[in-house]
């Protein structure tokens, strides 16, 4: 079956979906977006209720269970400390996570699976923007290496079941994503929530200023996670190839201007200041999604929209 001839897959409402990592960002988004378009018999489990990494375990719940679709968002993440402090945990956790998922979800007949990775499986000096073409054509970034090469694993996985077994198993790797149910711990957090989680801090404490490190000149993408749950629902339903699909917003902004908008957002009157002493990171971090736009979906959220609804949920759910 090809990318086009896929489209005619045409999903029963009442199928059973078995969304593995319900509980983070990626696939609380996924069960509100399934939810919304009418899907009625989801299977969700938390980590207590079913170890993803215990083989046994995952073999007879799919037994059990028999799910009809899989979408698997479930993975061990964290920032660049996280990563370096806890290497063999990213490895081998993902591993895990994913050959049990991804082969009983095979065996026990399990029609089509949704992999989901991340924009880091990529070259550091991937060319601008990133098309899907750049894996494996260059070295990592050295602070996640672990946690790309499990997911790097996870796509050729699903690409050596479509080829030696028939199976439909795709991949998407969304680009950097935002939205309820983000990661917002002080030290642990990405550019986005951090942000959000320091001026809120320093408009309830009535600071002078917050200080941002860099020069904010850095350009990055990012994708609402409400999106990237539509994106995955629509490659559900209409895509079955071998090759894995990016999933970005296709607009840049400088870190400065992201500053400023979470800034006027959370509504901080202090003063903006860049240490321009500390690091910037990389210049520029773009997707090439033009293989998902020319199949027909594209974004909807914009970054303010997107922003100010990130904001009211983090007020009302994050304890401070």
């Amino acid at each position: 079956m090809t990318a086009i001839d896929a489209v005619a897959l045409k999903l029963d409402k009442s199928a059973k979906i078995f969304v593995a990592g319900h509980r983070g960002l990626v696939g609380s988004a996924v069960v509100r977006h399934l939810r919304s378009v009418g899907y009625t018999n989801l299977i969700l489990r938390s980590h207590s209720e079913l170890d993803l990494t215990n083989q046994s375990a995952v073999k007879t719940f799919f037994s059990i269970e028999k799910p009809q679709y899989v979408i698997l968002a479930a993975a061990k993440v964290g920032g660049i400390h996280a990563n370096s402090t806890y290497p063999a945990d990213f490895i081998t956790i993902n591993l895990q996570i994913q050959t049990n998922v991804i082969d009983s979800a095979y065996r026990h007949g399990v029609k089509k699976l949704v992999f989901l990775g991340s924009s880091c499986i990529y070259p550091k000096l991937a060319p601008q923007p990133i098309p899907e073409s750049s894996l494996l054509t260059g070295s990592l970034e050295p602070t996640n290496e672990w946690y790309a090469i499990a997911k790097i694993a996870g796509i050729k996985m699903c690409q050596a079941y479509r080829i030696q077994y028939k199976w439909d198993a795709i991949s998407a790797m969304p680009t950097n994503l935002y939205g309820p149910n983000d990661n917002f711990h002080p030290e642990n957090s990405h550019v986005l929530p951090a942000l959000m989680r320091r001026f809120h801090e320093a408009k309830v404490s009535g600071a002078k200023e917050v200080v941002v490190w860099g020069t904010g000149s850095p350009l990055r993408e990012f994708l609402h996670v409400d999106d990237l749950a539509d994106s995955v629902v629509f490659l559900l339903e209409k895509y079955s190839d071998l090759g894995h699909v990016n999933v970005g917003s296709g607009k840049e902004v400088s870190i400065k201007e992201l500053a400023g908008l979470v800034k006027e957002i959370v509504g901080f009157e202090g003063e903006l200041v860049w240490d321009a002493s500390k690091p910037d990171g990389t210049p520029r971090k773009l997707m090439d999604s033009s293989t998902l736009a020319k199949l027909g979906w594209e974004p909807k959220i914009s970054l303010r929209e997107g922003l100010a609804g990130t904001y009211e949920w983090y007020v009302t759910n994050v304890k401070q």
